[in-house]
Formats: C-alpha cells, sequence, structure tokens
C-alpha cells in the first residue's frame, strides 16, 4: 500500500477554487451535452420505424431511468466518500471505497439482467395490449438489460475518475459512447453499408456498444492515469463497513433520481384530462430542458467531489467559496435558459413539427415553467452540497417534497378548478418551496457540519459515524 508521505497533494485542496471548478465541470458539462443532443437524435431515427417503435421506446424509459438512477445514484455515495477519504489522507478507505464500488455496480449489472430474460415482456404487456409495441419493445429492453454491464462499470470507473479530480477524461469516455452511439444507429437500424436492417433492436446494439466502448476506455484511463486510487483486485474483500456507508448517500440519491419517473407519470394523467397534444407538450419540454439542466448537472457532479474532499481535510473556506461559486455559476446558465425559453418558445416547438394546437398550448406552457429555472438553479447546487457532506436524506426529503408533495396536487387543483394554462403554474411553484426548504436544510448543514471546522477542540465527524 502507498504511503501518504508518497503522495502528492491532491489539486481539490491547493488549487484555487473558480479554476478547479473549471477544471472539474467543464468537461462534465459538454460530455452530458453530447448526452442529451443523443437522446434527442436516437428518438429521431427511432421514429422513422413508425410511431409504434416509438411508444415502445417511451414505455421502456422508466427502466432504463432507473438503471440510470441505481447506477449514478450509488455512484454519489462512492464519490462522496472517496474524495473525503482522500481528503482525510485515508488512501485505505479510498482504495476500499473504490473497489467495493465496482462490487456494487456488478451485483446491480445482475439484477436488472435478470429482469431483462425473465420480466420483460411482461412489463409492457401490462402496459399496452398492442402486439408490435410489446414485440418492439421486449426486444429493446432485453438487449439494453441483459447487455447493461457497460452502462453500470462505465459510470462507476468515470465517477472514480471525477472522485480524484481527474474529469477531464470523464468527457473522453462519454463523449466516445455516445458518438459510437449516433454513428451506429443509423447504419443498424436501416442496415446501411452492408448492415442487416435490425430495426428497432439496432437501436438497442447501438446503445450497448457505445456504452462498452466508454466503459473499457474508462478502466484504461483508471488503470493509466488515475494514481490515487490502486484497482487491485488482488486479496480483495467485500467490505460491509465501506457499504453501508457508500449506501447511505446512494440509497436516498437512487431514490430521488427515481421521483422525477413518478412525478412525469401522474403528471402526464392529469394532462390527459385535456389532451393528447398537453402530453406532448410536455414530452417535447423534457427534451429542451436537458439542454438548460444538462450543464448544471455538470457543474454539480464536478463540485461535489471538491466540496467532500475539503470537508475531510476541514478546510471550511474552501467549502463555502465552491459552494458560493457554484450556486453563481448555476443560477447565470439557468437565466440563459429561462430568457431562451421566453424569446424563443415557437421556435424550439418547431424543430418537432409542432401543429397550430401544439403551439398553442406549447408556447405559454414553456414560458411559464422556465421561470422556475432560476430557483432551479440554486436548489440543485444545495442540494448536492447535502450529499457532499453525508446529508443525502435532506435532498431526498426536498425532492419528494418538490415533485410529489407541492408539483402534482398544485396541478391536479389547478386542473379541476381553472383549467390547463393553470396546471404549468405548478413548477414554479414547487420551485419556490424547494427554495425555502432548501434554505432552511442548508441552516441546519452549516451549524452542524461545516462551522464546527473552525473549532479544532470539536471532535470531527467522520464519514463512517
Amino acid at each position: 500500500m502507498t504511503s501518504a508521505v508518497e503522495k502528492k497533494e491532491n489539486k481539490m485542496g491547493t488549487m484555487p477554487i473558480n479554476k478547479l471548478l473549471l477544471t472539474m465541470s467543464l468537461p462534465i458539462m459538454i460530455s452530458m451535452l453530447v448526452q442529451a443532443m443523443y437522446n434527442i437524435v436516437d428518438s429521431i431515427f427511432v421514429a422513422q420505424i413508425g410511431e409504434n417503435a416509438l411508444a415502445a421506446l417511451s414505455l421502456a424509459f422508466p427502466i432504463q431511468n432507473l438503471m440510470i438512477s441505481v447506477g449514478a445514484g450509488t455512484c454519489i455515495g462512492i464519490n462522496a466518500l472517496l474524495s473525503r477519504s482522500l481528503g482525510e489522507k485515508n488512501f485505505e478507505d479510498a482504495n476500499k471505497t473504490a473497489l467495493n464500488g465496482v462490487l456494487l455496480a456488478f451485483l446491480s449489472y445482475l439484477a436488472f439482467a435478470l429482469f431483462g430474460l425473465f420480466f420483460a415482456r411482461s412489463f409492457f404487456a401490462a402496459q399496452t395490449s398492442n402486439p408490435e409495441i410489446i414485440e418492439y419493445g421486449t426486444q429493446y429492453l432485453s438487449i439494453c438489460t441483459v447487455f447493461s454491464l457497460g452502462v453500470f462499470m462505465q459510470i462507476t470507473f468515470e465517477r472514480i475518475l471525477q472522485s480524484t479530480g481527474n474529469t477531464f477524461y470523464n468527457m473522453i469516455t462519454q463523449g466516445l459512447g455516445a458518438i459510437i452511439n449516433i454513428i451506429l444507429d443509423p447504419i443498424l437500424i436501416f442496415g446501411l453499408f452492408g448492415f442487416p436492417k435490425m430495426g428497432v433492436p439496432g437501436s438497442a446494439i447501438a446503445t450497448v456498444i457505445g456504452q462498452f466502448a466508454a466503459m473499457f476506455l474508462s478502466i484504461y484511463f483508471n488503470h493509466s492515469r488515475n494514481h490515487e486510487v490502486d484497482l487491485s483486485f488482488k486479496h480483495f474483500r467485500p467490505d460491509l463497513r465501506i457499504i453501508k456507508t457508500i449506501y447511505s448517500v446512494g440509497v436516498p440519491s437512487i431514490i430521488m433520481m427515481s421521483i422525477g419517473s413518478v412525478m412525469t407519470y401522474f403528471f402526464n394523467k392529469i394532462l390527459l384530462l385535456f389532451s393528447s397534444t398537453a402530453v406532448s407538450v410536455f414530452g417535447v419540454y423534457f427534451k429542451l430542458q436537458s439542454f438548460v439542466f444538462m450543464p448544471v448537472f455538470g457543474l454539480n457532479n464536478g463540485m461535489v467531489p471538491i466540496i467532500a474532499y475539503n470537508y475531510g481535510a476541514r478546510n471550511k473556506k474552501r467549502i463555502m467559496d465552491t459552494m458560493w461559486l457554484s450556486i453563481l455559476m448555476s443560477v447565470s446558465i439557468m437565466a440563459v435558459g429561462a430568457l431562451s425559453f421566453q424569446l424563443f418558445a415557437p421556435q424550439f416547438l418547431g424543430f418537432f413539427n409542432a401543429s397550430e394546437e401544439m403551439l398553442a398550448i406549447g408556447v405559454p406552457a414553456l414560458k411559464i415553467i422556465s421561470i422556475s429555472f432560476l430557483f432551479a438553479g440554486y436548489c440543485i447546487i444545495v442540494g448536492s452540497v447535502f450529499q457532499a457532506l453525508g446529508n443525502g436524506m435532506l435532498s431526498l426529503i426536498n425532492s419528494i417534497a418538490r415533485q410529489l408533495v407541492v408539483i402534482l396536487p398544485a396541478a391536479y387543483i389547478f386542473a379541476v378548478n381553472f383549467g390547463l394554462s393553470y396546471v404549468w403554474w405548478s413548477f414554479p411553484i414547487a420551485e419556490i418551496a424547494s427554495v425555502t426548504l432548501s434554505t432552511l436544510f442548508l441552516k441546519h448543514t452549516f451549524d452542524k457540519k461545516i462551522k464546527p471546522l473552525d473549532q479544532p477542540d470539536v471532535e470531527f465527524e467522520t464519514v463512517s459515524e
């Protein structure tokens, strides 16, 4: 085992915060924007097969979203513990965290692979009686789950790199996976360049090939560029203490990420009280807003290891500087996004061949919902500060309150009493409530975890407690 004295000081404890935050976040922002672009391009290709093909992929979304939620949520726990261990110069726990994280990723893969093998067809049959949609969906989801090892390992090894400050390599791995996916989509779906025409299964195969390519590259970068973590499985044994600590932060994150699917399902049910066009507007909104939220999520992912590291190093000033700079950048990004929605809503909807009815519903909807962006930027950053400091449950409570306790009841009340044009106001109202709750939780977290760092006589609260 490499001793602490042999380790160089990590840049997360020394580099100027403004430069460090950009260095950590910018590659992730770029890669997440590429991912957002891929999602739209993928849908365009599949839609050319037919509406049933697109419907099948839409019905598969909850399971795919759940896979991402489990993988990324677990990695938030890995990220926080690994970065904090490095900040404490506890390199043994850092290595154990990385290795146990890889084990958890493999176990998560097995669970979804078994689901794909035995329950994919039942999943679609429970939602529709259309045999073509069931067939398309079963083919697509079976491939994506049975071969989901790529996505779970890709996320895990990328987050290990991120935890040690090597986010530039994540941009390369995610970018490679997305580009391969985009290139292979039309080739495998439509049978170009001598390849067989595979249809919907071709889209799934393109997806998993891209994921495996990113996985192999992220493993290579960890072994060749990441010198702070030793990923050797020689003499490895699962460590229940480490696993418990990872999941203490990870499980709330998994639940929190999955809540969006629940909210979307029931919000669509409310919109169906008016028309299917209203549901289409909501779906278009989610595609468009990803270009605003993805950079903030990239900033967010770059911020978490910085705060976790400096909490482990007991550096209060760097924690606070990172948090406030992240909030400023996030709110600025969201302000640009909100202004774009206000000025160009008709043009944005035009990308999706919007009908007159869709424009009539969608233009005011996008303008109203985008008001919530300014509040959301603050809430996203503050929620991740809680996670970085080991208080993932506060983020979970806030997410449940915003998406289930406020948005859905408010939307239903507006729908029944005032009409469709008022339903969209549930988003700004929910974000205002979230700002209030986030601020109260932030004061509590500051008093309990950050403020005591100035007091050397106070016993330090370690992550394992």
